[in-house]
């Protein structure tokens, strides 16, 4: 795989090439910016993944939806339906896609609903629901939209100013493009990342003065969600184990597991992976299954003895009070 991100170098060039020049027609007005009456959150980055967008949205929602009336729009990835699709009690990961239908599931009141053209996927939102604020996931590159306010996420364990332009590296979009964003999160950050190295990465970033960079942390629930009987991590050091991850990158929850004691076989699959009967037959065949949340809404009623362990975005230094404000404050500008 190296080798072959080595010999993509030339197409690198290219891609940011075309990257480069999409961004530039967007901001001297040649293509055009749709604008909403709904505030419109953005929720994105400028890497192929990995940055823990989904339990940031799911942040967003448990963070808004006392006080407002929220939806989320999401492109539906890997689904295997076409066109606008609203989630309901018929849903399902094939309708929706992984991650709206995990988002679905945690929150089933909540107006969850898939487009790739993002712009019709708003309008109808707008016209059949009418929420009081919009989250868009995984559109900070769908510039058709122009958001209210956009939240750049990038991976303590691969910032993006370290990285460089598919296929060698993992850059969708272009690093100057990080100046769009009102705020700048450092996800998967170690918890105990001090100050000085905090201001390392700031000084990096080099935020304009209307932008603020924050950091969080993943925070893994000790007790183990999808079975009857109450399971927590301890309670695995005595079984085998088999981990089935089909995410961008698994290293941190890895790194989780081999804290705690927890020895694992690990079965590894791309992103967003549809598994087949064979795979889950293999699955099955295993003592005890061990998966992360978006895997699990693929795998439940499949898989026996399976279980998932749940995560949530926690940030440093009163990072989700000020978020939240932040966001307000965009959303009262625009009242």
């Amino acid at each position: 795989m190296q080798v072959l991100r080595i010999l993509g170098f030339p197409i690198s060039i290219i891609y940011a090439l075309v990257v480069y020049v999409r961004n530039f027609l967007f901001d001297i007005g040649f293509f055009k910016s749709k604008e909403f009456k709904t505030p419109l959150i953005c929720v994105g980055n400028l890497s192929a993944g990995g940055t823990g967008k989904t339990p940031m949205i799911e942040l967003l929602v448990e963070t808004f939806k006392k006080e407002y009336k929220p939806a989320v729009l999401s492109r539906g990835y890997g689904r295997k339906s076409i066109g606008f699709q609203k989630a309901g009690e018929a849903s399902t990961v094939e309708i929706l896609g992984d991650e709206p239908f995990q988002i679905h599931s945690k929150f089933p009141d909540l107006i969850v609903a898939v487009d790739a053209d993002r712009k019709k996927g708003i309008q109808l939102l707008e016209d059949n629901d009418a929420p009081d604020i919009i989250f868009l996931d995984d559109a900070y590159q769908h510039r058709k939209v122009k958001p209210s306010f956009s939240i750049l996420l990038t991976a303590h364990d691969n910032l993006y100013f370290k990285d460089w332009y598919l296929p060698t590296g993992n850059l969708r979009d272009s690093k100057k493009e990080v100046n769009r964003a009102d705020v700048v999160v450092v996800t998967k950050c170690p918890k105990t990342i001090t100050e000085a190295e905090q201001n390392i990465i700031i000084k990096e970033i080099d935020p304009k003065k209307n932008q603020q960079v924050l950091f969080s942390y993943l925070e893994y629930d000790s007790e183990l969600k999808g079975l009857k009987e109450k399971f927590t991590l301890a309670d695995l050091k005595s079984k085998k184990i088999t981990l089935v991850t089909g995410i961008a990158n698994p290293d941190p929850l890895l790194n989780y597991l081999s804290e705690k004691g927890v020895v694992v076989e690990h079965l590894k699959y791309r992103d967003h992976h549809f598994f087949s009967e064979n795979e889950i037959t293999v699955f099955n065949s295993k003592g005890f299954v061990l998966t992360t949340e978006k895997d699990y809404v693929r795998l439940k009623g499949l898989v026996k003895n399976l279980a998932y362990i749940a995560i949530k975005h926690q940030f440093k230094n009163d990072g989700h009070v000020i978020l939240k404000q932040a966001i307000e404050n965009s959303m009262n500008k625009e009242a």
